[in-house]
């Protein structure tokens, strides 16, 4: 079978190194140079997006951020998944918010906004400090102010004016602050029949608006059970066919939905090691149309990202239970170069091997390691 993926960044090339061993092989379209290439080796081929699109049985996406003519393109030649109307939703919040309306899923209060009487709006209802996010740009922490004192207002306006009078198509969204305890997400896979599997709740850190650190076997029965309603919902709202990731904010023993990623997911990579089946093999399975696979637990497993590092500590190899993973991308402060994976057989074990790992990783390139290890090491 041959697959074609929107987009040819590290989430394309992982889907590519488990696609192989089903005999599905995958190319990738670069929406930014138009070249269709192998995302494992690089390749290009000679081929035009429509000669991509014919070539191919199935099409799916790597990220939300494709160009609507590309995506109307592929939608119209019935081979793509999840869905144009899916793609869009995840990189809209705008389209994002009215989804969740629209399933009865949970999220932060929020005002559209296009005019100042809307961040007075909002304001008024919320009270301060407000979140405040670009709807159709910006991700990793970009496209976001945050106003937490009246005096911020008239500049904070200043700058929404200016973004919005650069493209009238976009617009804003400002949110209700959440207190939240914790973030975390949940991952899970749909077919094409309505079957569904969903992995375990994972728990996520972040730095800077960027997720740094993920962990999976941190078991709260009632938290996977609002998480799993929710996904459910959210996904059959859509005809969901593919990976799906939603994050979440927790708040008093509830979820409330921060935001959707209608794809394989950074919060996901975990599962590589810590799962019977990685959600980017569950990706290509969904979409191939194949049996899902298994999404329990094999081991607790932590994910750790390496941003903006020219390479990974080569001792990381020598602790137990851990993994490298290099995207080969050229190297850029804050950019997403790679992951480390480690499991082991139980929380405790596995704060000890991120003990070890944080004596390789400084806190200031890899935040949170060690706090983490001593978290888990104290249950």
């Amino acid at each position: 079978m041959q697959m074609l993926v929107l987009g040819a960044g590290q989430l394309a090339r992982m889907m590519a190194l488990v696609a192989a061993p089903l005999d599905i092989h995958i190319r990738a379209y670069d929406v930014t140079t138009k070249q269709v290439l192998h995302p494992v080796t690089g390749e290009r081929y000679e081929q035009s997006l429509q000669q991509a699109i014919e070539a191919s049985d199935r099409i799916t996406a790597e990220f939300e951020h494709v160009p609507l003519d590309v995506l109307a393109l592929c939608e119209q030649s019935g081979k793509f998944f999840p869905s144009k109307k899916a793609i869009e939703c995840g990189g809209d919040r705008a389209k994002e918010k009215a989804l969740l309306d629209t399933a009865g899923v949970a999220s932060a209060p929020y005002v559209l906004v296009t005019e100042r009487l809307h961040l007075d709006q909002a304001i008024n209802e919320f009270g301060l400090p407000l979140v405040i996010k670009t709807c159709q740009a910006g991700y990793d922490g970009k496209g976001q102010w945050r106003l937490k004192s009246s005096e911020q207002t008239d500049d904070i306006w200043q700058e929404m004016l200016a973004f919005l009078e650069k493209d009238v198509t976009h617009s804003i969204i400002c949110e209700k602050m959440i207190p939240f305890e914790r973030e975390v997400s949940v991952i899970g896979a749909r077919d094409r029949q309505g079957n569904v599997k969903v992995y375990p709740v994972t728990e996520n850190e972040h730095t800077n608006g960027v997720l740094t650190l993920s962990v999976a076997g941190i078991v709260n029965q009632d938290i996977q059970a609002q998480a799993i309603d929710a996904y459910h919902k959210i996904a059959e709202e859509l005809e969901y066919v593919g990976v799906l990731a939603i994050e979440f904010f927790e708040v008093d023993g509830e979820l409330l939905v921060n935001e959707i990623a209608p794809r394989v997911h950074n919060s996901g990579h975990w599962t590589q090691q810590g799962a019977y089946c990685c959600q980017f093999e569950n990706h290509v399975r969904a979409v191939a149309g194949l049996p899902l696979g298994n999404t329990d637990l094999l081991r607790p497993s932590a994910m750790i990202n390496v941003l903006g590092q020219d390479a990974i500590p080569q001792q990381v190899l020598a602790t137990t239970g851990a993994r490298s993973h290099w995207y080969g991308k050229k190297v850029k402060p804050g950019r997403k170069m790679g992951h480390i994976n480690v499991s082991a057989d139980t929380l405790n074990e596995l704060g000890k091997r991120l003990n070890e790992l944080s004596e390789h990783l400084s806190e200031q390139d890899y935040p949170g390691v060690k706090a983490r290890a001593n978290q888990l090491l104290s249950r």
